[in-house]
């Protein structure tokens, strides 16, 4: 009989692949290791270069590697897993295109006037507003009961202008070609913001008003505001206008002529600060008032002298009473 071929050995059992190393811990070609050392190293990211070998030829053994581990037990920390950064869309920038109002039409016209042609100045003062404030807490119930209306420091700032325009005219008058016209009553504009715009509404013939007055006045403005009820004719003829920015926070600006208006007063926010009086260090509720006026008109004397005078009426009201 034939011979047959002799059996061949069976081939070992494939050998389980170790992790792939990491950059930092990656293993020197031809360096002769274990499989089971091989995945020791990758699994504790070690640095083969720091482990001292003990087997023949100083190669590696899986019980020098359980000792460098007792030596330094914190190896080198494994990397946590990254979360994969969140996706968001890309914003898309939007534009919306809106025409101008007629009445911010407007008033974009007039404040461009009035910067182009008027030569406009302002000047700052500072009003101590203890006085005013007590006076309105002590007689708010019974002027609420007395006039149906509340007792706010608008009417204050209005009448301490129409006494200090009698004292310095030309605020009150007007540029008209090579003229200046000087009124001898005083219709106070009083600015109100509305969801239109701003509307400067005009107390005719303050002068002849008392506190109460005024202040019925301004509500009656108001309530023709909110109910859309405002007509041209209570918008025209104003010699001198009162902003009062103090009602949306503002601290300090410097308010735009309504022109042909040779002056406006910008009232701010009551905001207690210290100051000296009597050469003692208080805390008053102080106001920052600001006076705009054409300076074609109007010289830095009298301005300040203006500014000044409102200062003395609305610190002691009972002066616009006297007359002094």
């Amino acid at each position: 009989p034939q011979a047959s071929a002799p059996a061949q050995p069976a081939a070992p059992p494939a050998e389980k692949k170790a992790p792939a190393p990491t950059a930092s811990t990656a293993i020197p070609d031809g360096l002769a290791l274990a499989p089971s050392v091989r995945r020791l190293i990758a699994e504790k990211h070690l640095d083969v270069t720091k482990i001292q070998g003990t087997g023949p030829g100083g190669r590696i053994s899986k019980g020098d590697i359980l000792l460098h581990l007792e030596k330094a037990p914190a190896g080198i920390p494994e990397a946590p897993p990254v979360a994969a950064a969140p996706t968001f869309p890309a914003p898309v920038a939007t534009e919306e295109r809106k025409p101008m109002s007629p009445i911010r039409k407007r008033i974009a016209e007039r404040l461009l006037a009035s910067k182009q042609n008027t030569a406009m100045l302002t000047t700052f003062n500072e009003i101590d507003m203890s006085r005013a404030m007590a006076i309105r807490s002590l007689y708010k119930d019974a002027f609420q009961k007395r006039h149906g209306v509340a007792l706010g420091f608008m009417s204050f700032f209005v009448k301490a202008c129409v006494e200090a325009l009698k004292e310095v005219p030309e605020i009150n008058a007007f540029i008209d070609g090579n003229d200046l016209i000087y009124h001898n009553y005083q219709h106070i504009g009083v600015a109100v913001g509305t969801d239109r715009g701003l509307v400067v509404p005009v107390i005719r013939h303050a002068e002849r008003m008392g506190f109460a007055q005024v202040e019925k006045a301004i509500v009656d403005y108001v309530a023709k505001i909110k109910e859309n009820r405002l007509e041209l004719a209570d918008l025209e003829g104003g010699t001198f206008t009162v902003s009062n920015g103090g009602v949306y926070g503002s601290l300090l600006s410097t308010p735009i002529l309504n022109t042909p208006q040779s002056g406006i007063l910008g009232m701010h926010k009551i905001e207690k600060r210290p100051v000296v009086i009597d050469d003692q260090i208080v805390i008053r509720p102080m106001m920052y008032v600001a006076l705009s006026y054409d300076h074609r008109v109007v010289d830095g004397k009298g301005a300040v002298t203006f500014l000044k005078r409102v200062k003395e009426f609305v610190e002691n009201p009972e002066r616009m009473a006297l007359e002094v």
